[in-house]
């Protein structure tokens, strides 16, 4: 942390302000709650050489300047910089070059994925007993020259969005969530990738949550069928809900999909319409990844400053959008 102050002063000088919802106060707490968490587990910090020189900006901190750019909507990294050296000195004193950003930031993955499940576990909505599991596209590219050339090539592919009726080239975002919004587990694939397996795989590299949510239901559309997939779920102490496929027989639940249906597809357009999930802007997998990420953990900061805050709905992001 600089030495000029910054987040940290500005959070020990502001304690008595926490219940205010804006987007100081989320950056100022979520930098708390990284720099706390960095501390008691520096394994959580991105690799760097035990010898040589520190960065001027901490970790904490390039964390949250790539959380308020998402809540903000910027898509443009240099933009992004010149507002936060514009607007935001009093809490970032130093602003890095966009290059050097960029590559920090993609270095920083895993502390970003930590963060999101840390953040999520500290929420009431952990514990809701019923999840929301779907995909959503995410476009890298429209023209056929992109899809040739792009260092994207092999992982994106040609996939058709049945919401939107529309083909599109590029990835798809996996997530479970709670009714409330809450990330669970997220999972970024090629636009073929089977959903039920995308599924599962998800379940076996988190296995601590399935085993903290015995008897969860789980509810998903008319893709996620199957007697071994039901079977395989029933066998880890989940309830699988969907629609009945064309010639089955009218499943359990059925009149609950069409209102759910609308929360999941909600839940997804935050990610689109406030979130610029499609507008992101990366060039390489680790580009793509990391500003995904960025936006999940975006989104489960404000439920988490929400929460903490007492707010009536928590999935708002209106309080830190401007």
């Amino acid at each position: 942390m600089s030495p000029r102050g910054g987040l940290r002063t500005w959070h020990e000088g502001a304690h008595c302000q926490c219940v205010k919802t804006d987007v100081d106060t989320l950056a100022t707490a979520l930098y708390a709650r990284i720099d706390d968490e960095l501390k008691a587990s520096p394994r959580l910090a991105p690799w760097r050489p035990a010898v040589g020189i520190g960065p001027t900006l901490s970790d904490a901190e390039l964390v949250t300047l790539a959380v308020m750019s998402a809540l903000l909507g910027y898509t443009s990294e240099r933009r992004w910089l010149r507002r936060v050296e514009r607007d935001f000195g009093h809490l970032f004193p130093y602003v890095p070059q966009q290059s050097g950003y960029n590559k920090r930031l993609r270095g920083a993955s895993s502390l970003v994925t930590s963060m999101i499940r840390i953040l999520a576990v500290d929420t009431s909505l952990w514990s809701d007993d019923v999840w929301l599991v779907d995909s959503t596209p995410v476009g890298c590219g429209c023209s056929r020259e992109t899809a040739k050339r792009s260092d994207l090539a092999g992982w994106a592919q040609y996939g058709y969005c049945a919401s939107h009726s529309r083909y599109f080239w590029g990835l798809r975002l996996h997530l479970v969530c709670t009714l409330g919004g809450l990330p669970i587990l997220f999972a970024l694939t090629g636009a073929k990738a089977d959903e039920r397996e995308t599924l599962r795989d998800m379940l076996d590299t988190a296995p601590d949550v399935a085993v903290s949510h015995p008897g969860q239901t789980i509810i998903g559309d008319k893709n996620y069928y199957g007697r071994e997939f039901e079977h395989d779920l029933a066998e880890r102490h989940f309830e699988l809900l969907r629609p009945a496929r064309k010639g089955e027989t009218e499943r359990a639940g059925a009149h609950l999909f069409k209102p759910l249906r609308q929360v999941i597809e909600s839940i997804n357009q935050t990610f689109k319409g406030q979130l610029d999930l499609e507008r992101h802007g990366g060039k390489s997998p680790a580009a793509v990844a990391v500003r995904v990420l960025c936006r999940i953990l975006a989104l489960t900061a404000a439920i988490w400053h929400n929460d903490k805050t007492g707010q009536p709905v928590k999935r708002s992001l209106t309080a830190y959008d401007h």
